[in-house]
Parts: C-alpha cells; sequence; structure tokens
C-alpha cells in the first residue's frame, strides 16, 4: 500500500469503528507490504476508500480482516471485497483460512453467518498496567543475528506448529518489517528462545514469544516477560500483547506480571467451497 492508501485506511478506521471494539489491522504488516502478492483490497467512491479487506499470512494460516464505512453498508461492497480476498486466498497453499472480526461486533458475526465457516477461538489483547517488576536480572537476552535464522525457525515449528516450508517462508518476510526487532533468549549458555517487539505510535506490541519445549516450567519466561516489559516501560512505551483465549497457561503467566484484558478478537475457520457456492450463500 502507497503512504495516500495507508493514511486512507486510517480514516476509514477511525469512522468504521462504532462502539467499544476495535478492529485489528495489523498496521505493522500494512506498512511493510512488499507488494510481491496482493494482500489488500479496497474500494474507493468518488475519491473516498470506503471499503477495505486485508490478508495477513502468518505461515500455517492466512488471517483475513476488514470493514466498510457505515454510511456505504447494504450495497454488497464488502461481498465483493470478501470475494475477492478469498479467491486470492484459496489460490495459496495456506492450511487454514481465518476470518477475524472484534468480539462485541454484531454486525461482523451477523455477516460471518453467511459464510461457510465456524468459530475456531477468541484471542486477547492486552495491556500492561504498571506493577512492581522483579527477580528478573539475570536472565540473558539479546538481538536476533544472521547466525540464528535457523533457531528462529525451529522455535516457530515447535512452539507454533508452523511447516517447515511456512517456517522458512515466514523468517523471511518478517524482515521486511523494519518495526520489528526479534530478541534472543539464552539460558545455561545456549539460546532458548525468541521474543519480537514492534514499535509504533508509542506503543510497544510483545509478538512470537517463545521457549523450546526442554526449557519450558524452569521460569525462563516470566523472567524474560518482566524484563522486556521493564525496558519497554523505561523507553516509555504502552505496551501490549496478544493470547489464545485457549492457551490458560500463558494467559495467567501475562495477568501474574500485570497485564489486563481490553479487547476480545474473534476468529472463525473458512471452510473451503467453490465460488458459485459460496456467492449463493452471499
Amino acid at each position: 500500500m502507497n503512504k495516500k492508501q495507508l493514511r486512507d485506511l486510517e480514516c476509514l478506521q477511525q469512522e468504521s469503528e462504532q462502539g467499544d471494539f476495535t478492529l485489528k489491522l495489523n498496521w505493522d504488516t500494512l506498512r511493510s507490504r512488499n507488494g510481491i502478492m496482493q494482500n489488500d483490497f479496497l474500494h474507493y467512491e468518488k475519491g473516498q476508500l470506503v471499503g477495505f479487506v486485508g490478508l495477513y499470512d502468518f505461515g500455517s494460516k492466512l488471517e483475513m480482516c476488514g470493514m466498510v464505512h457505515p454510511e456505504f453498508r447494504r450495497r454488497r461492497i464488502f461481498t465483493k471485497l470478501v470475494n475477492e480476498a478469498l479467491d486470492a486466498a484459496l489460490g495459496r497453499e495456506a492450511r487454514e483460512i481465518i476470518l477475524n472480526t472484534p468480539g462485541p461486533s454484531q454486525s461482523g458475526k451477523e455477516f460471518l453467518k453467511r459464510l461457510p465457516c465456524e468459530f475456531a477461538f477468541s484471542e486477547y489483547q492486552m495491556k500492561w498496567t504498571p506493577t512492581e517488576l522483579s527477580d528478573y536480572e539475570d536472565i540473558v537476552i539479546r538481538p536476533s543475528r544472521e547466525m540464528d535464522a535457523e533457531t528462529e525457525i525451529q522455535l516457530d515449528i515447535q512452539c507454533f506448529q508452523f511447516l517447515e516450508k511456512e517456517a522458512r517462508e515466514y523468517y523471511q518476510r518478517i524482515q521486511f518489517e523494519h518495526t520489528l526487532k526479534t530478541l534472543m533468549i539464552e539460558a545455561d549458555g545456549k539460546t532458548v528462545g525468541k521474543i519480537r517487539v514492534d514499535h509504533s505510535e508509542g506503543e510497544a506490541w510483545i509478538y512470537g514469544f517463545s521457549i523450546f519445549p526442554e526449557y519450558q516450567g524452569k521460569g525462563i519466561g516470566k523472567k524474560v516477560l518482566k524484563k522486556i516489559v521493564a525496558k519497554q516501560h523505561g523507553l516509555g512505551y504502552d505496551i501490549f500483547l496478544e493470547v489464545e483465549a485457549t492457551n490458560a497457561h500463558a494467559l495467567r503467566l501475562y495477568e501474574s506480571c500485570g497485564f489486563k484484558t481490553i479487547q476480545r478478537q474473534d476468529y472463525y475457520r473458512y471452510k473451503e467451497e467453490n465460488r458459485e457456492a459460496r456467492s449463493a450463500h452471499l
């Protein structure tokens, strides 16, 4: 997306968010699109952006999220954009396609009822509230280097169930996300995990937090999280992260370090069918 389209999209998001919810548009990814594949589907009316659907590639799955300006709804604009995005998504090798809607959005849920999809999981967006943090000084966290590429790939395979091909492609793609920093975690003189931090507009978002299975359950994760949060807080950032509701262990870990839920996103798994059948539903 070019700079004008990004500005237009910011305006559309502001106009479209109604009530107590926020659309998950993954702005760090949008700003770093390389244009190799079509992932953004836009609809303009008289020079005004009134509809958007975006695809987000996370290795083993493609996520989809979008919106239409409130004054342009019920004109099948969103249906057209979703069809275009689904056609593009079905032409790729992703194992699953996930459609995202904010938890409180009734209009989003009503639209998804017309698609062949089923509820998959909920994800909590959490924000850190000032909490005293200690007992993390002995943990070693350092910037990722080229020599860490294979370790990062294996962490995504072992901790996030990526296929090897997916993990390697994902690693290459995130090199273009210049606001995202990958940090490696060390214990017993070995690299045992990673954590990624994205900075944007005064916010720090934590992603891809993973530790090799054989090093889990030893208290390393909690110390890492405390150290990262203390560092980002000291730099003046508001700190956020996301966690699936099904990951109870991670949820308890984040809550114990001062994170509180501020939003919920619901995800639905798309069940593939042909274009004609889909059009009949929509």
